[in-house]
């Protein structure tokens, strides 16, 4: 079987999506969707799904048992979590198919960065740089 250079993007989109869950909890929305759209052409709709799809499966298993095996995970917690994301992920696909492909894109942009702008003022306050 031949290995096509989509392939070997998607292999590489799909370790680089991994190590970040691994390090940092995240994944899809950060990795997946812009790598789906800017490396292999997909469209908003369809990189969002495909990468649904994609995390169904693994979801962070194999983090999720090294995180149980230190004693760092709350299966309590997780659980309702999880409830609540099933949840929300269904309202948040119905609401997402509404809407076009370049004002889901904004919002996803202006998400990104907010939170990027939120994260980087914490830390740099806990630091004692501001």
């Amino acid at each position: 079987m031949a290995i096509d250079d989509t392939t070997v993007i998607l292999v590489l989109i799909g370790l680089a999506a991994g190590v970040a869950s691994g390090f940092f909890g995240i994944g899809g929305g950060v990795i997946i969707v812009p790598a789906l759209i800017y490396l292999l052409g997909f469209s908003q709709h369809r990189a969002i799904g495909t990468s649904l799809a994609i995390l169904l499966p693994p979801v962070g298993l194999g983090a999720a048992i090294e995180y149980y095996r230190h004693g760092n995970l709350d299966i309590r917690a997780a659980a309702f979590v999880a409830l609540g994301l099933f949840a929300g992920g269904w309202l948040g696909a119905a609401v997402s198919n509404q809407i076009s492909g370049p004002w889901l894109r904004l919002g996803f942009g202006v998400f990104v960065t907010a939170l990027g702008g939120y994260l980087i003022f914490g830390a740099l306050r806990r630091l004692g740089w501001l």
